[in-house]
């Protein structure tokens, strides 16, 4: 059966290697027969969580920014699939700011099961991407419903196009094709 896929980047470079990185596993997933949506970060306005929990009771952030529309979408996906550079062996910034902002999906009927991990960093260790890892599962482990599928990390790499024939590609164009 088809799947609602939503792919959110995070890199705010154009033309970065996590944007590489999520259009091969768009292209895998497309080719599965899923459907696609890529939303990138770049350009948008997205506030720190105030920490008010008023959308537990609401199921909508009081704060009118793009996380709004953004964290919509990724309750009503099958499958999400963040795609970020690995800053500092963790999360980018920007990225764990829009999953605070998630905090209305928690007490929601979210649609997602799948959630994926692709990261990009300069360093090559297979180590680097492990706080990037723990902070997602953290986040995933808040949703008993939904599980980490798979991390697709591509190491060694800092300028944009240095992606080109990376082991990653292929590896994120397959766990795309793979969804189920």
């Amino acid at each position: 059966m088809p799947k609602n896929v939503l792919i959110v980047t995070a890199s705010l470079r154009a033309g970065s290697n996590s944007d590489t990185l999520a259009q091969a596993f768009a292209k895998g997933a497309r080719e599965a027969g899923h459907t696609v949506e890529i939303v990138s970060l770049k350009g948008k306005a997205i506030s720190f969580c105030q920490g008010c929990l008023a959308c537990q009771k609401a199921q909508k952030c009081v704060l009118a920014d793009d996380a709004v529309i953004i964290a919509e979408k990724i309750g009503h996906a099958d499958v999400v699939a963040f795609a970020g550079p690995v800053y500092y062996y963790g999360l980018a910034g920007q990225l764990k700011t829009l999953l605070d902002r998630c905090n209305p999906l928690y007490s929601s009927d979210y649609a997602f099961r799948s959630v994926y991990l692709l990261a990009t960093a300069a360093e090559a260790e297979e180590t680097a991407v492990e706080g990037s890892i723990k902070g997602i599962q953290g986040w995933v482990d808040c949703f008993e419903k939904a599980e980490l599928s798979d991390t697709i990390f591509a190491g060694g790499v800092t300028d944009a196009g240095e992606m080109e024939g990376h082991p990653a590609l292929e590896k994120a164009y397959q766990a795309g094709k793979s969804i189920r």
